[in-house]
C-alpha cells in the first residue's frame, strides 16, 4: 500500500464544503475511537489524522488519503 503517512505538525490541505482547507496534524489515530466530533474507526492498517484547521482553529478526522501534505518539500 502506497499511502503517505504524515507526522504531528505536518502542514496539509484537504477539500472541504466550498474549497479546499488547511491545517495541522495533531496526531494519528490507530484504533476505534471518539475524536472530530464523530466515532472513527481506525486501525494500525488504515490509519487516520486529527487535523486542526488553521481557519476555524477546529479539528476533524480525514483518510491519509484525502490529505496532501503542503509547505517545504522533502
Amino acid at each position: 500500500m502506497s499511502e503517505e503517512s504524515f507526522r504531528k505538525g505536518d502542514a496539509v490541505e484537504w477539500d472541504s464544503h466550498g474549497g479546499t482547507a488547511q491545517g495541522k496534524v495533531e496526531g494519528k489515530i490507530t484504533e476505534r475511537t471518539e475524536a472530530g466530533g464523530r466515532t472513527v474507526d481506525a486501525s494500525p492498517d488504515e490509519p487516520q489524522y486529527l487535523v486542526r484547521s488553521d481557519k476555524s482553529g477546529g479539528t476533524a478526522v480525514h483518510k491519509p488519503s484525502a490529505l496532501r501534505r503542503i509547505g517545504k518539500k522533502s
